[in-house]
């Protein structure tokens, strides 16, 4: 009998996971939180998966690893999204990792044949899935123990989502008129978050006042850390005359943002907010 070889390892996928995410900006920073994103595992044919899966239904919870598929590279320290810190890679939930595997806990909601169907995951579409385990209580859960860093932070509440009528009325018009749910999927990358960082796709425009690219829309809001809350106020297209004008139609929602235009002002707002 022949030693393994410790010095790599080959995983080879059991399945790949669908949902809507398929951009990291859209996907949720933790399982479980940002509302109730549904997905599928989807494990291979002709593997006797069927078999594996036989007792899983009985289970509420599950434990998915995958793969990081969409991250080259890593760095030692990172900077996640609260505190503000640069923090050692392997005291956070960073997806650029040495050996890019991940692991979440997410809602198992049914079985069907090789289909895992499942609810509050942080996927994206396509993701290699490597296993799934069972969340059982008396092993995986440890009440009472210190989450280092995180224990300095303001753990009482996530930023609560306000929309004024002027951005209320437009979330409203996208998903009535092209069933375009802006509202579900801004909430869930602003209520823990609200600030600037690495590939977060926000930027400041003044003091307490800045601008989300989500997708291809633009939304401008002011946060308030003493009620913790944000006020979204705007929500424009991210696309300039040019481009709507023209014939090249690259994320294939040219139509809507014409649309759009053509019912609500486009005018762009100062750093105040008021309409130049």
């Amino acid at each position: 009998m022949t030693e393994l070889d410790s010095s790599s390892l080959i995983l080879s996928p059991i399945g790949y996971f669908h949902t809507a995410s398929g951009e990291r900006y859209t996907a949720s920073r933790q399982p479980g939180i940002g509302g109730s994103t549904s997905g599928v595992v989807e494990l291979l044919p002709h593997r006797n998966f069927e078999q594996a899966l036989s007792d899983l239904d009985g289970f509420d919870r599950v434990w998915l690893l995958f793969q990081f598929d969409r991250n080259r590279s890593w760095k030692p320290k990172v900077m996640p999204p609260r505190g503000g810190v640069k923090r050692g890679v392997f005291a956070t939930r960073s997806p650029h990792r040495p050996n890019p595997i991940g692991m979440s806990c997410v809602s198992l909601n049914s079985i069907e044949g090789r289909k895992v169907f499942v609810g509050g995951h942080d996927l994206l579409d396509g993701t290699p899935i490597f296993d799934i385990k069972p969340y059982v209580s008396y092993a995986d859960s440890f009440s009472g123990t210190r989450q280092g860093w995180l224990d300095a932070l303001d753990e009482t509440s996530e930023y609560a989502i306000e929309w004024t009528s002027h951005a209320q009325e437009r979330v409203e018009y996208l998903r009535d008129s092209w069933g375009i749910d802006l509202e579900r999927g801004v909430s869930c990358r602003l209520q823990q978050s609200p600030y600037p960082y690495p590939n977060a796709r926000i930027r400041a425009i003044a003091d307490g006042f800045y601008e989300l690219a989500y997708q291809s829309w633009r939304l401008q809001y002011r946060v308030c850390d003493q009620r913790a809350i944000v006020s979204i106020e705007r929500v424009e297209t991210g696309y300039d005359k040019e481009t709507l004008a023209g014939d090249v139609d690259k994320w294939g929602d040219l139509e809507v943002h014409r649309g759009f235009v053509g019912c609500f002002s486009v005018a762009k707002p100062d750093v105040a907010g008021s309409v130049l």
